[in-house]
């Protein structure tokens, strides 16, 4: 890859961060790539952050409602995702704390649903235990998934 001066690492960067949100740690990596001096590394990701185009709160917050809403991942996924991007503790915590069970719940009733159908069982506890699979392989926790499965239940006995 072209070696880049450290002029044209921020203009590149800066383009990139105005199109969508980006955390610390892509930016490094970039310019890790683009073999820049650990001096100028710092020099322009400072800059980025002082001129705010580079914030990890932001991001963190854009990534956790996308990754629920559009991905439908769960809380534990979610927060490794964030974890890879090296996205700090107290920010992690922050955001994922400001997701309320409710969305998670919206998220994955109908996933569990539709998962129900596409599937096939010997009995409903063979059911129950692929359906808590699949949703624990999605990031969700536990009592989310317990939750959503109570629910159907209820459903089915209406039906």
């Amino acid at each position: 890859m072209k070696q880049k001066t450290e002029q044209e690492a921020y203009l590149t960067l800066a383009s990139l961060c105005a199109q969508a949100e980006h955390c610390q740690y892509e930016m490094l990596e970039k310019m890790r790539r683009w073999e820049l001096s650990e001096e100028a590394q710092a020099r322009v990701m400072a800059r980025l952050v002082k001129e705010r185009y580079v914030d990890d709160e932001r991001y963190a917050q854009a990534f956790v409602k996308d990754k629920i809403r559009y991905n439908k991942w769960g809380h534990r996924k979610v927060e490794q995702a964030l974890w890879q991007k090296h996205i700090d503790e107290g920010i992690r915590q922050q955001v994922l704390s400001e997701i309320d069970d409710e969305e998670y719940l919206n998220v994955l009733r109908p996933l569990l649903k539709q998962k129900r159908k596409s599937t096939k069982a010997a009995d409903e506890y063979d059911m129950t235990r692929k359906l808590v699979r699949f949703a624990m392989s999605r990031g969700f926790t536990f009592d989310i998934i317990r939750q959503c499965l109570d629910v159907e239940d209820e459903d089915e006995l209406v039906d």
